[in-house]
This record gives C-alpha cells, sequence and structure tokens, in this order.
C-alpha cells in the first residue's frame, strides 16, 4: 500500500454560530483519508470503529479507494464520540463531551499489505499508539508525517518527542508549536522544533493561512482562502494534512518546492471542509471545483512588482 492513514473514525456532534449537527461522522483518520483520496485513488486506513458505526459511511470509503483491512471492527462497543461548541470566533471552542469508547484501548496492527508504505500519515492519536505503527513497518517509508496537539504535549511530551526522532514532516497549529518549543516567535519555535528530529514543519494559523519551513532555513507561507461563509471548522487541519500527503504520494516527489505546492494543495481542501458540516462537502468535490479553488489561491498572491 503506498499511502497508509492512521488516525480516528468516529462520531461528532457540533454547534457553531450557523447552526448544529447530530451526531454525525468525523475523525482525523476520516478527514485525512477522504481528502487524500481525491489524489491517490488506492490507499489504506488503520483505526477502530464500534459496531454503532454506519455500514454505509464504510462503504463509501470503499468507493473512494480506501482499503480497509486496517479497520478494526469492535461489534459490541461503541464508536469514539465527541461533541464541542464553537464560539463566534471560529477558532476557539469548548469540548462538551468526550467518549473514548474504542478508542480507549486501539492497539493497531497493520495488514501485511501495509508494512512497506511509501507514504504513512499518523493522524492525532497517543503518541505511543504512532510509534506502534512506525514499529510495524518493515522499512521506513519515503515521508512519515503526524499530527498531534497541545493533550499529549501535556501528558505524554517525553513519548511525543520519541515519535519526532521517527517523522520527516510535523503538522501542527500556531499554538501547539509555541507549546512545543517554548519560543513564542514562530520562527524560533520551528527552529527549536526541527532540532527534534522532523526535516519539515508545517505550522496551520487557520484562518491565518500556514507556514512550512525545513532544516535548511527555507520558509514558505500560503495565505487561507477567504471565504464567505465558514459553517464548521472541525477536520479543517485534517483535511489539510489529507490534502497534504496525497499530493506527496501522487506526485512522488518530497522537494521543497513540491512541498509547498502541497501546502495549497492542502489549504484548499481544508477550505471546502469548513462549507458544510462534517465530511459532506469533502465528499462531493469535483475535480472542476478543486482546480477553480486553486486558482483562487494563485490569484490571491500572485502580483507584479518594480523594483527600479
Amino acid at each position: 500500500m503506498e499511502l497508509v492513514t492512521v488516525g480516528s473514525v468516529a462520531f461528532d456532534a457540533i454547534e457553531t454560530p450557523f447552526g448544529k449537527s447530530d451526531k454525525i461522522v468525523g475523525g482525523a483518520g476520516t478527514y485525512i483519508s477522504i481528502a487524500s483520496s481525491f489524489f491517490k485513488k488506492k490507499s489504506g486506513i488503520v483505526s477502530v470503529v464500534g459496531g454503532d458505526f454506519p455500514k454505509d459511511f464504510l462503504a463509501m470509503l470503499d468507493m473512494r479507494g480506501i482499503d480497509q483491512q486496517g479497520l478494526q471492527i469492535k461489534e459490541d462497543e461503541k464508536s469514539f464520540f465527541w461533541s464541542g461548541k464553537y464560539h463566534n470566533d471560529m477558532n476557539t471552542r469548548d469540548t462538551l463531551v468526550t467518549e473514548l469508547n474504542v478508542l480507549e484501548k486501539f492497539d493497531p496492527v497493520l495488514p501485511e499489505e501495509y508494512k512497506n508504505p511509501e507514504f504513512l500519515m499518523l493522524g492525532n492519536l497517543a503518541p505511543d499508539v504512532q510509534l506502534k505503527v512506525i514499529e510495524q513497518c518493515e522499512r521506513k517509508p519515503q515521508i512519515i508525517a503526524m499530527d498531534t496537539m497541545n493533550f499529549w504535549m501535556d501528558i505524554a511530551m517525553d513519548d511525543l518527542k520519541k515519535v519526532l526522532k521517527k517523522v520527516d514532516v510535523l503538522t501542527i497549529n500556531d499554538e501547539e508549536a509555541r507549546q512545543l518549543s517554548g519560543e513564542y516567535s514562530l520562527v524560533k519555535a520551528a527552529q527549536e522544533i526541527l532540532r527534534m528530529g522532523p526535516e519539515f514543519l508545517v505550522i496551520k494559523k487557520g484562518e491565518h493561512g500556514a507556514l512550512l519551513f525545513n532544516n535548511e532555513n527555507e520558509v514558505f507561507f500560503a495565505p487561507a482562502l477567504p471565504l464567505e461563509e465558514v459553517f464548521d471548522p472541525t477536520g479543517a487541519g485534517d483535511s489539510f494534512a489529507g490534502g497534504f500527503i496525497g499530493h506527496l504520494a501522487s506526485t512522488k516527489d518530497i522537494s521543497f518546492e513540491n512541498m509547498k505546492r502541497a501546502v495549497i494543495v492542502g489549504s484548499a481542501m481544508a477550505s471546502f471542509c469548513v462549507e458544510q458540516f462534517g465530511t459532506e462537502r469533502l465528499q462531493n468535490v469535483t475535480q472542476e471545483d478543486f482546480d477553480e479553488r486553486v486558482r483562487e489561491f494563485v490569484n490571491l498572491t500572485q502580483f507584479d512588482i518594480s523594483l527600479v
């Protein structure tokens, strides 16, 4: 399997200033896999769900070329569930309910077909779970990318640092970058984090875009696309990660120049994600939609200037 994603497949219930959803499918692994499937037509997912998870949704994943040999189904248990309410700025939120259920004792197992991936995307999970996945790979993937969050920095920093030594790309937001590094300046934060192991670092800044750094002191900034309406930011970061790793896996080019393109691709997928609740918008992105969205990013940043 060329691309393997590890992450939660779960239920969410979301309230924003624009409305609220009932219980809908979410989870980092879900968003990453759907976004990456737009670019890579065959991939695998490693996760766990309960017997309550809708079979028609699994059928949709299969239709998109997302192999489920690595998806454990615990028929007598319940799927992970998270509920949250976003504030008016859509950047901050309150967690209302967290029910780990099957995720509490999740022990990832890579099927034989998954043990030599060219590209491995580790969604936001406990660092010891991420490490278990890496250790099951029979050889080093071309790229190991991972996401994490401040919760793991609070309770599992030592394990997190062990994982960071083994990955090539880390994607986190600006608040997490500052916490992980102990630096307020994002440039200094990036330098400190890159010394921990990754060769590339993506710092996501929500509505303010994303920064890409490498360990040769190169920096790239991509703005976020101004949108008329943002209904639900849940999954935007994971959709970014899916577009990012999907582009790399489809082009097989891991140069810094192509990483820049991957940041734009990821930003485009994230911009689709926020337009509707859950994964609905991602599932219906067409090639025409995507091409137009990328053109909007190009027009947003392209200009002529004379230095004479």
